[in-house]
């Protein structure tokens, strides 16, 4: 592989996604075998005008289908939405039905981030329905051990499931420090294992 990286794609609108994503790639690069590539995707309407441009205006470079078949393992993240998936990335994650037939994400470590307003707002039921893509594709499901400190210590976010964040309901809510050492700790994690399979 001559990049070898760990995809880290997400969706974010209120930037809490996007700031849980960047602890995800500290860990990530913080392991030492691996880059993070932080990826995000467009945004869907259901009346479309424009297509969006190649790259965005700010924030991360819209994810590519060879991000994902190249990658060593990957990071999902997603703001919940009625306790599962923004539709954004479940419109890129739909597309990817060329990879699952080749077979090219499966052995391959992943995990999950998540976001929501409020702490009881469908955060484990998001993090369970995203990894039903990625075990279709025959990826295997990292989540966040009980032997992170921080995971039982929080009052915030974190699951074993993956991490996440309480963003309050204007996302005025900046993370917490345990919520930053265990999205670091998913990411650390992520890379250990993608080194392992490799």
């Amino acid at each position: 592989m001559a990049d070898p990286h760990i995809l880290v794609l997400y969706y974010s609108r209120g930037g809490t996604t996007a700031e849980l994503a960047r602890y995800v790639a500290r860990g990530i690069t913080a392991q030492g075998a691996f880059s993070a590539r932080l990826r995000t995707v467009p945004e869907v309407a259901t009346v479309v005008e424009k297509t969006a441009p190649p790259v965005p205006a700010e924030g991360a470079v819209y994810c590519s289908k060879d991000d994902l078949r190249n990658c060593a393992g990957l990071a999902l993240g997603s703001p919940t939405r009625f306790g599962n998936m923004a539709g954004a990335l479940k419109h890129f994650m739909d597309d990817t039905v060329d990879l699952w037939l080749a077979g090219a994400l499966v052995d391959k470590p992943a995990t999950l981030f998540t976001s929501t307003s409020s702490m009881h707002g469908g955060q484990e039921s998001t993090l369970l329905s995203m990894q039903l893509p990625l075990m279709h594709h025959g990826m295997l499901i990292s989540g966040v051990p009980y032997s992170v400190p921080e995971l039982r210590a929080t009052t915030s976010g974190g699951t074993p499931y993956g991490a996440t964040h309480v963003a309050g309901d204007n996302t005025e809510v900046k993370l917490t420090s345990d919520e930053k050492k265990i999205a670091q700790a998913a990411g650390e994690r992520l890379a250990r294992l993608a080194e392992k399979l490799a």
